[in-house]
């Protein structure tokens, strides 16, 4: 196997952005690990599903990248979440530190809370289709999928409705949902975040932050901590949400067939959700550092190192899942690794299957002949970690109530 610097993985070229996984089947069939270099950035790209679903759970992997992210510092791409203000967060931590937040984020983020969601965001959902449903044609992401949870999250994190748009505004650039000054927007979030951490404290608010704010003994967070985790939540639940629904109707409405079996049987919506994941997922690819020599896949990884894991490549991988390049919503095998695995799980997973369960209930319940509008074209956020759409212009009829034939009853994976 060679490992000389040949491979450019790198994420900012269009090509890429738009359609990864041809390039990924390469190098994944050609081997399991590769060394690429991407922004600039030398670092282990790990390929095949199995080596990344260990290495996910590998303590020789570090997610404490203030501590080893030394080779990203002062990188535009990667500084601001390894070493900047809000970098106070669960995923770049490892444990002791990692278990105590989670712990402390666990006892108010719990399963009850987010069931309790539901009646407010089917309610959202149902209002922003009313709002494009007689147009006939909409943009699926800036019409829908973005601001249904951004509202869900704002409100989750106790944000007064009178900051709500600059809040929002500021979401959607350090998220690349829009065009902006990220720099600007992302200082703009940090302080405010920072300021209502500290109104949270006294407030006596019900909400996620207020409830974190008031909490004692070890589930106690200082403000930085609580900023970041506020951030966190932001910048890793806001757009999950968005392409779980944008990446998973595109799917949807470049397969006609699937599209049509899942408009005739919303029983399988469950199982979709869980494919759409896997399919075209949000999170591409996660960075490690090795804090020890180790070997993934049969290849030495030295101590320092940056290793990219690809789950983008390991969910295509046919070693793992038959036809694995093809749609299928009653797919047996539900288990994927779009919500990370081992102590890092993402604990925002119960919320986004939720919103994506709602959403794709509500779309599919009011708009029939859903099909791509392609007189627009399609836009993509440039990322490394993620891959979602700015944009997913549609046309459809419109079909008025809901006419799906149960009521939603989500069945959530136990997670690997």
């Amino acid at each position: 196997m060679s490992f000389d610097m040949a491979v450019n993985l790198d994420a900012l070229r269009p090509g890429f952005t738009d359609d990864p996984y041809s390039v990924l089947k390469s190098l994944r069939e050609s081997g399991p690990v590769h060394r690429v270099e991407t922004l600039g950035v030398p670092m282990w790209l790990v390929t095949r599903h199995a080596d990344v679903r260990a290495a996910l759970d590998n303590p020789l992997l570090s997610s404490h990248g203030s501590a080893l992210a030394e080779p990203l510092r002062g990188h535009p791409h990667f500084a601001s979440w390894w070493f900047g203000d809000l970098s106070d967060h669960m995923m770049n931590s490892d444990a002791p530190d990692h278990t105590r937040l989670r712990r402390a984020v666990s006892s108010q983020l719990t399963p009850r809370r987010i069931a309790a969601l539901r009646p407010r965001i089917e309610q959202l959902a149902t209002s922003l289709a009313d709002s494009f449903a007689d147009s006939g044609r909409c943009d699926l992401i800036a019409d829908f999928a973005a601001p249904l949870p951004i509202v869900v999250i704002m409100e989750l994190l106790g944000v007064p409705a009178v900051d709500q748009e600059n809040f929002r505004y500021w979401a959607d650039v350090v998220t690349g949902l829009r065009d902006g000054d990220a720099a600007s927007a992302r200082e703009e979030t940090s302080g405010y975040l920072r300021d209502l951490v500290v109104h949270k404290r006294t407030s006596g608010d019900d909400d996620l932050i207020g409830g974190l704010a008031r909490a004692t003994g070890e589930a106690a967070l200082t403000d930085g901590e609580l900023a970041s985790l506020a951030f966190l939540l932001l910048v890793a639940g806001y757009p999950t949400a968005v392409d779980l629904v944008g990446n998973g109707m595109l799917a949807l409405l470049r397969d006609p067939e699937q599209l049509e079996l899942l408009q005739r049987s919303s029983s399988l919506l469950p199982g979709a959700i869980e494919e759409f994941l896997r399919f075209d997922g949000p999170a591409s690819h996660v960075l490690r550092f090795a804090s020890r020599p180790l070997a993934i896949g049969g290849v030495r990884i030295p101590a320092g190192d940056v290793v990219l894991l690809s789950l983008a490549s390991a969910e295509h991988d046919s070693a793992r899942y038959p036809r694995a390049d093809q749609l299928n919503i009653e797919r047996a095998d539900r288990q994927h690794l779009a919500f990370g695995h081992g102590v890092h799980f993402c604990l925002g997973a119960p919320l986004a299957r939720l919103e994506g369960d709602v959403a794709f209930r509500t779309l599919l319940g009011r708009c029939a002949g859903l099909a791509l509008d392609t007189s627009r074209p399609l836009g993509w956020r440039v990322s490394l970690g993620s891959r979602g759409l700015r944009t997913l212009p549609v046309t459809f009829r419109t079909r008025p109530g809901l006419p799906l034939d149960e009521q939603a009853t989500t069945k959530v994976p136990k997670p690997m």
